[in-house]
């Protein structure tokens, strides 16, 4: 690294190290509520100071400590990439049931040091589902809270069938032997840590199901202890059954009749997924979408996810739309953020999300704008949305014409989004993934789902479908373009994002963050801060947050001075502050060839932790 470049990201990185000097903080808030309405995706459980790790051969960020073993000792064992990450899944299932599951879908970006491929395990909508499925009596928009908790919400589960189909192209180890460490921690119990026993307390929703309730509360009604050792034996037994028969195990037969037996008949919230809705299910493989990125010192290429996700598409706007309204220089200052960048960041962010709000759904059930998703990364295009920015905040914004493409559709309303968990796996072969997990909401749909009654535990199931929009069309009857149809896959915000050398072709880095809408930001801001800025990848992560989804600027609490909040009000911006709960996690490779190691880090703001040799 040269020097310039070393000292500031010693700088930073000894700022951000004094943000963290308590090796605990407690929770900045017991609301997860923006003032936009929006809500975040998890509440804040405090803030944990992580030291960045290195290895030489391989590593796995995941955001559980225990899932970050279970991958760890999977390529110890021998297994690479995708057997690490199955392991990391079904351990997840177990220890952050808030945040991904069985339940639930994932997006997977693999690279095998040559070819980098896209698995879309994203839920679907049962066939029964239709453009009025989150419509009340009066024909209005159902309040999202009667919409989250039950059947209704629940999409048809696809992580597990994606998960088999890209172990069968580059699984090294027996399906069955991926399972085994869920399945002994499932018996044996784990700890219940301080996130998931903070977000359990605060939870009353999901006791209203008496599977949940037993599983998760005591007889006094509290939330387990700190510590409590918690086991799932109903997990264990259907993990079993996963590990004998693979993903058919949940699709078909008992589990798939546990799963629809549950949905339907959910009493106060039903919803109307079926046997034949869980066998029909399908993963699918996309074609990685990607943006090139002038970084320090070479060109790089950022690869992600088409729709359904918005990810890449916004993020790849955001930076580009950056890029030409200021230099690269890293806005950092002691602390302090340039509010000139602060301000150009935030309207070209209410850009990108005016086009996502109009264009972006399932690709198999709308056309993108210009007969092409890249339209909206188009130089001539974001030459000309970057036109619109000036020293003062746009007092409207409204989606582009990419190509001089028109459409029918209206844009989507904003609405909330929730959130996920990710993991980033490298193996000493010279594979990587990089996946995003979810079942929503925090704890999903809150119902869980058991074979046997009398054996405590279960998996919880997800919400995905509120990620449709719940108005249909606008008041002038236009259709919205991620409205609910039968089989559809609801628009995503998960990022799982790969960086390459742009000449060279190497894998530079693999990253991602759970974090509803705000997705796009944490990840941006990480590729900003490693890629402009020079920092190394922790340092990119305990940055402070920072995103909008069109409305108010969402800034972090507690981590702005007031002379930045009163520079970027005074360009117009309405600035709420409340905790932003990332769950970065990151892994970057520095050097080449034999001399090379693996930089990874892991978000301060949850449990991660990034592990290897």
């Amino acid at each position: 690294m040269p020097p310039s470049r070393e000292k500031r990201v010693t700088t930073l990185a000894l700022a951000a190290c004094a943000s963290f000097a308590a090796a605990v903080l407690s929770a900045c808030s017991t609301s997860p509520l923006t003032a936009d309405g929006s809500i975040q995706p998890e509440a804040s459980s405090g803030l944990t100071a992580k030291e960045e790790r290195t290895f030489r051969q391989e590593a796995v960020a995941a955001a559980n400590p225990l899932a970050t073993a279970a991958g760890a000792r999977v390529l110890k064992e021998g297994g690479n990439a995708i057997d690490a990450t199955v392991a990391v899944q079904m351990v997840l299932a177990l220890v952050e049931p808030q945040s991904s599951g069985i339940g639930g879908g994932a997006f997977l970006l693999h690279h095998d040091g040559h070819t980098l491929q896209a698995y879309d395990g994203r839920e679907t909508a049962p066939a029964s589902a239709g453009p009025d499925l989150f419509l009340a009596e009066d024909g209005q928009p159902m309040p999202f809270k009667q919409a989250v908790a039950g059947g209704r919400s629940v999409g048809v589960p696809g992580v597990l069938r994606m998960l088999a189909l890209a172990h069968r192209q580059h699984g090294q180890l027996p399906w069955k032997k991926l399972l085994e460490p869920a399945i002994e921690l499932a018996e044996q119990g784990f700890a219940i840590s301080p996130r998931l026993h903070q977000l359990l307390a605060k939870d009353e929703t999901m006791k209203e199901d008496p599977v949940a309730r037993a599983y998760f509360w005591g007889p006094d009604g509290n939330a387990h202890p700190l510590g409590h050792i918690l086991r799932n034996p109903e997990l264990a037994h259907v993990l079993r059954q996963i590990a004998n028969e693979g993903p058919d195990a949940l699709h078909t037969g008992d589990i798939a009749r546990a799963i629809t037996r549950k949905v339907q008949a959910h009493p106060t919230n039903p919803g109307g997924m079926t046997m034949e809705d869980l066998a029909a299910y399908r993963a699918r493989e996309r074609e990685p979408l990607c943006f090139d990125m002038d970084a320090e010192p070479r060109q790089v290429m950022v690869c992600g996810f088409p729709p359904p996700s918005s990810g890449p598409l916004a993020i790849g706007q955001i930076i580009g739309l950056l890029s030409r309204a200021q230099g690269r220089d890293n806005p950092w200052h002691e602390q302090t953020m340039d509010p000139e960048w602060l301000h150009r960041y935030t309207e070209a962010a209410r850009l990108a999300f005016a086009d996502r709000a109009k264009y972006v759904a399932d690709p198999d059930h709308v056309a993108p704008p210009a007969g092409a998703w890249s339209s909206l990364l188009d130089k001539d295009y974001l030459d000309q949305r970057s036109a619109l920015i000036s020293t003062k905040r746009m007092p409207s914004v409204d989606a582009g014409q990419p190509g001089g493409a028109t459409t029918a559709y209206a844009p989507m309303p904003d609405q909330p989004e929730y959130g996920t968990s990710h993991v980033s796996v490298v193996d000493r072969h010279g594979n990587a993934v990089s996946m995003t997990t979810t079942i929503e909401s925090g704890f999903g749909a809150r119902i869980m789902v058991t074979t046997d009654e009398g054996r405590p535990g279960g998996f919880l199931l997800n919400n995905e479908l509120t990620d449709f929009s719940f108005a249909p069309a606008d008041e002038q009857g236009r259709p919205i373009a991620n409205r609910v149809a039968p089989g559809k896959r609801p628009r995503s915000s998960m990022a799982p994002v790969m960086v390459f050398d742009k000449r060279s072709g190497e894998l530079l880095m693999s990253l991602g963050s759970p974090g509803g809408a705000f997705i796009i930001h944490y990840v941006a801001k990480v590729l900003l801060g490693t890629q402009w800025w020079g920092l190394s990848p922790q340092s990119a992560i305990d940055l402070p947050n920072i995103g909008t989804t069109g409305g108010p600027l969402v800034l972090e609490e507690d981590r702005f001075t007031q002379g930045t909040l009163g520079a970027i009000e005074a360009r117009g911006h309405k600035v709420v502050q409340i905790p932003l709960t990332s769950g970065l996690q990151a892994l970057q490779r520095l050097g080449q060839g034999d001399q090379g190691v693996w930089r990874g880090g892991a978000d301060p703001r949850r449990e991660g932790e990034v592990m290897g040799q």
